[in-house]
């Protein structure tokens, strides 16, 4: 008995909760160099300091669960990406460090404050540009990648790069927005509407690129029923930018970051509509690269019984940190 859409299903939320929850994140590591003072870098710390490390479960959750629930394509997507997940992997270790030696090591703190903001706009465009490779997919030959080490760079590639830094800065502005106070939250308002902008404008331009790079896309998308059945997703989109718009003209706390939250969901939606069922685009579907299923239930009732830990925990780390944040005394 194969249980290929229950993998399929926490594969998909592995990598959604890590983009919302590490997202956030490492968005104010990039916004991290725009602050003012060292108060208001401490209270953007102090925002994520409770959580920051374990948003990374889901990074690692996605990993093995390819490798354990699709392992051909674990074996040609890895080859394909090594060098920017090389990339992304040590600008994570090395943000990790300047997160922690930024509060331990004051007479280096400048050096640290720019290795953290540095490192994260890294991991950041790293990260993009996998999935821009990942949409555009790769030269196979078999059951193996055959392609080059740098094929992965390419116009797309590097845009979404750029994109994802877009997309992540507005997750973690409207986090401080949702977490600050004063002048701080003020100045992440004005920060959260330029990354609104460039989101929105990148969205824009990834949708319409995507459809040129293969024809089956294009065919998804445009084809006839398609378009009507499909053009929910992108008339939602519109519909959540202005939700947001409309939330931060009220000066609203929470509403900007679930809306931002929205339109990451949206996106993620649109890729996997264009890419579904294929986990290696354009040569294997989630079934051909599914390992055997007496593998997949032996390690999915595992996972099963370890996700409600994961979201427990995760929860309760969100609660118990809830409310505003300052530089000076954290949260209150």
């Amino acid at each position: 008995m194969s249980i290929v859409p229950v993998w399929t299903l926490i594969l998909g939320a592995a990598v959604f909760f890590y983009v919302v929850l590490d997202g956030f994140d490492l968005g104010i590591g990039i916004l991290y160099n725009f602050a003012r003072n060292r108060t208001d870098r401490q209270a953007m710390m102090n925002s994520i300091a409770p959580v920051w490390d374990g948003n990374e479960t889901w990074l690692v959750l996605g990993g093995l669960g390819l490798l354990a629930a699709f392992p051909v394509a674990f074996a040609i997507i890895l080859p394909a990406v090594y060098f920017p997940i090389l990339v992304m992997l040590l600008a994570l270790v090395f943000r990790g460090v300047a997160f922690e030696f930024q509060f331990r090591d004051a007479e280096h703190r400048h050096f640290w404050d720019h290795a953290f903001s540095i490192g994260s706009a890294v991991a950041t465009f790293a990260q993009g540009i996998v999935l821009g490779a990942f949409i555009q997919g790769f030269d196979v030959e078999g059951r193996h990648f055959v392609g080059g080490s740098f094929d992965c760079f390419t116009p797309f590639s590097l845009f979404t790069g750029l994109a994802l830094m877009c997309g992540y800065s507005l997750l973690g502005a409207c986090w401080l927005i949702l977490k600050t106070e004063g002048d701080l939250a003020e100045r992440a308002r004005h920060w959260a509407r330029r990354a609104f902008l460039g989101t929105l404008a990148a969205v824009g331009i990834v949708s319409l690129w995507t459809p040129f790079i293969d024809a089956d896309i294009a065919h998804r998308w445009f084809s006839w029923p398609n378009i009507l059945f499909l053009s929910p997703v992108p008339l939602a989109t519109a519909i959540t930018g202005f939700l947001w718009w409309r939330a931060m003209a009220k000066k609203l706390d929470v509403a900007p970051f679930i809306y931002a939250i929205l339109l990451f969901t949206l996106a993620y939606l649109g890729i996997a509509i264009s890419l579904f069922p294929m986990i290696v685009p354009h040569h294997f579907s989630l079934e051909q690269a599914a390992s055997d299923p007496s593998t997949q239930i032996f390690l999915g009732l595992g996972t099963l019984f370890l996700l409600p830990v994961i979201f427990v925990y995760t929860g309760w780390s969100y609660w118990v940190f809830r409310g505003k944040v300052r530089g000076d005394i954290g949260y209150h």
